[in-house]
């Protein structure tokens, strides 16, 4: 796995790390995440101090670590994005229409954040996000 960062200096306070497996970059353009689609979870700014460092760590570890069993060749990588309205997480996958797949990879990667029942993270497929004119794609899935 290959360890990215990006820091875009005309984009204000953007930070976005990446964690890739084989050179896939983190882009709806690249061919292994055309069909794919990522797990988002996003986090209120007050969070950033208290949550955001633990659970993008953590998010590393399951990617590092293959905790997604037989389904970790179908994670592409994981996005952590800074912004000023909020932080987002993101793991992304090669295959959205594997309900199989996309479903265990859910499942075992909110219980690895220690998420509680009450919070709901959603699985966007990157064609529904690409379509759309603001980063609002309608969940496909949600754990």
């Amino acid at each position: 796995r290959e360890l990215g960062t990006h820091f875009p200096l005309n984009e204000g306070r953007q930070l976005i790390c990446h964690s890739a497996q084989d050179g896939i970059q983190p882009m709806w353009e690249d061919n292994r995440n055309k069909r794919g689609g990522r797990w988002l979870l996003s986090l209120a700014k007050q969070q950033r101090h208290i949550e955001l460092d633990r659970l993008w760590l953590e998010t590393l570890l399951c990617l590092l670590g293959e905790s997604f069993e037989e389904y970790s060749k179908e994670v592409c990588g994981a996005v952590v994005n800074i912004r000023a309205k909020g932080d987002k997480i993101a793991v992304w996958t090669s295959e959205a229409e594997n309900q199989e797949g996309v479903m265990y990879i859910g499942h075992v990667y909110k219980e690895r954040l220690g998420l509680s029942t009450k919070t709901v993270i959603g699985y966007q497929a990157h064609a529904d996000t690409a379509a759309k004119s603001n980063s609002l794609a309608k969940n496909k899935f949600v754990v």
